[in-house]
């Protein structure tokens, strides 16, 4: 490395439910005080129809409308990533993000043509809870993608 030069390490945050959770947020710290680095979080659009109940507090047939459980899905989304990138913001963090498919490998996939990644950072419910970690996500993108994986169980942050 050429003296003066500062590398900047990417990471690029995998999470749905889980962000605003304590968990997440402190091994984005960690990242943070080792050293200058970027993240880029990827919210993939699961449909409420796949989530847990009580952890979504829209109704689709609010103000008589209907919604489908695919756009309530990327509504949420969207509005968990827009907290999210403020909480990391106020933090001092250099973060942007964007709300990708639901399933999380092909989101994922997306992300990676566009951008270089050091390390993929995901974030899953507890195991008896997570649909990633019942298909193994964090193996798999590990084994598709060839990058370090580090893998983070978080509860739920703000219900949206």
């Amino acid at each position: 490395m050429l003296p003066g030069v500062r590398v900047v390490r990417r990471y690029l945050v995998v999470a749905n439910l889980t962000l605003g959770g304590d968990q997440l947020l402190e091994k984005l710290r960690e990242r943070m005080e080792a050293g200058p680095c970027q993240f880029h979080v990827l919210v993939p659009a699961t449909p409420v129809a796949e989530l847990e109940p009580h952890l979504v507090s829209q109704d689709p047939t609010k103000g008589g409308l209907k919604v489908s459980a695919e756009e309530l899905g990327w509504a949420a989304a969207r509005q968990r990533l827009h907290q999210e990138l403020l909480r990391l913001r106020r933090l001092g963090a250099e973060v942007d993000g964007e709300v990708g498919e639901a399933d999380p490998v092909a989101a994922i996939k997306e992300v990676l043509g566009s951008q270089q990644v050091d390390e993929v950072i995901l974030s899953t419910l507890p195991r008896r809870r997570s649909r990633w970690l019942a298909r193994d996500l964090p193996g798999r993108v590990r084994r598709d993608f060839g990058l370090p994986v580090t893998h983070v169980v978080s509860e739920p942050g703000a219900r949206v």
